[in-house]
């Protein structure tokens, strides 16, 4: 691994001699791989670095594209062919990541991507039943209620963590100062403005993927998740049973076996 670029804090966990770069979800930071680390020390380095407005890395600004200035801080850590993960919108960035530095990835794993124009694209009648479900957090969003917002986003995404009353006062300040990214990544996930889904986008991506999705988690996700399997040449599509949308903080043991499996395939 490369040195982290000026401002983005990153941290490294395990000991093993497999290196793994992670992107963690929106709303996190990068010690939310802790658990699938440690599951997995003696095996694997991981290495995870925190999004712009996320952990200990700056603010982002509002220039440029948020989801490709993530993965150009990411690549900029990357000093060798490693195996890649990414969570949630994190998982957008690390395919933008190896759609950009294809002989870099070694593997590429996906959980849980929230790239919804797949669904858009794929099953419109899902999508829209997730923009419904989201309406709480959007009205809350308009009327500029960031602390409602936040809240109601994290119960809609976060099943499996403490319910917000009962997360330490700085862990809800945390989230709240990133919330803004969401709906700033809107044209992003929903609309492909980055055209990830454009024809012969995704061609580099011809390394061994994994794409996994919580068991019990939106409907949307196993729509997505199945999508991109089926436009990339090695990819393919597994389901953590009892698991949710925060899979890798909730279920880190099952998520590292299903890790294993899949690297011993690629």
């Amino acid at each position: 691994m490369k040195d982290q670029p000026a401002g983005i804090f990153s941290r490294s966990f395990g000991r093993g001699p497999r290196q793994v770069l992670a992107v963690h979800c929106s709303l996190a930071h990068s010690g939310a791989w802790r658990g699938l680390a440690m599951a997995m020390e003696e095996e694997v380095t991981l290495t995870g670095f925190d999004m712009l407005s996320h952990g200990r890395s700056p603010d982002w600004d509002g220039k440029g594209n948020y989801q490709l200035l993530n993965a150009d801080a990411g690549l900029s850590l990357l000093g060798g062919p490693a195996d890649l993960i990414g969570h949630s919108f994190g998982a957008t960035v690390a395919l933008r990541m190896a759609m950009a530095r294809p002989h870099l990835v070694r593997s590429l794993t996906l959980i849980e991507p929230v790239l919804f124009a797949v669904a858009g694209e794929d099953d419109p009648a899902v999508l829209e039943a997730l923009t419904a479900a989201d309406a709480p957090v959007a009205a809350a969003l308009a009327a500029g209620d960031i602390a409602l917002a936040t809240r109601l986003f994290n119960r809609m995404w976060g099943t499996g963590h403490p319910k917000w009353p009962d997360l330490p006062e700085p862990a809800r300040a945390a989230m709240i100062r990133a919330m803004p990214i969401i709906p700033a990544t809107r044209k992003t996930l929903y609309e492909d403005a980055n055209g990830t889904l454009a024809p012969g986008a995704l061609e580099p991506v011809a390394m061994p993927v994994l794409l996994l999705a919580g068991q019990n988690s939106p409907p949307v996700m196993e729509v997505i998740v199945n999508g991109l399997a089926r436009r990339l040449p090695k990819a393919q599509a597994r389901t953590i049973a009892g698991a949710a949308h925060m899979l890798p903080v909730t279920h880190p043991d099952e998520t590292a076996n299903q890790m294993r499996s899949f690297w011993a395939q690629a």
